[in-house]
């Protein structure tokens, strides 16, 4: 996982090199961008849903997405089950990947803000958040 981290790290530095590199070219690395988000995003839940809740576990969540008038698209729900620094650190890049996204490709979104839970229930070895 350490060399996929690095390899995330790389890819976020050389998208934002590039960025301003490609302004006649805008369209398409908006495209490239958000297919690249679309598959960060799909790694980042995969490794989130392998989380498991029971005892020996707590469930927590994080901001997950950038909107483009701020905060984030929702929250990801995980357990101490799993590498959460590995986790966090992913959400992290993602989101500061998507920032960058929605402000060089002009995004636009609603401005409304996810409730976050209030407590947690475990079912079935699934977080299942309580609001």
């Amino acid at each position: 996982m350490k060399t996929f981290n690095l390899f995330l790290v790389l890819t976020l530095i050389l998208s934002l090199t590039t960025s301003s590199c490609i302004e006649d070219d805008s369209d398409s690395f908006c495209d490239s961008q958000l297919i690249y988000l679309s598959s960060l995003k799909a790694n980042i839940e995969g490794l989130a849903a392998t989380s498991i809740c029971n005892e020996n576990f707590e469930c927590r969540y994080i901001a997950f997405g950038s909107k483009p008038c701020g905060g984030p698209w929702e929250f990801l729900f995980y357990t101490t089950s799993i590498d959460t620094m590995e986790l966090e650190n992913l959400v992290a890049s993602y989101n500061a990947l998507e920032a960058d996204y929605n402000e060089n490709c002009d995004a636009v979104s609603d401005c409304s803000t996810p409730i976050p839970p209030i407590d947690f229930s475990c079912e079935n070895n699934q977080c299942i958040p309580i609001y």
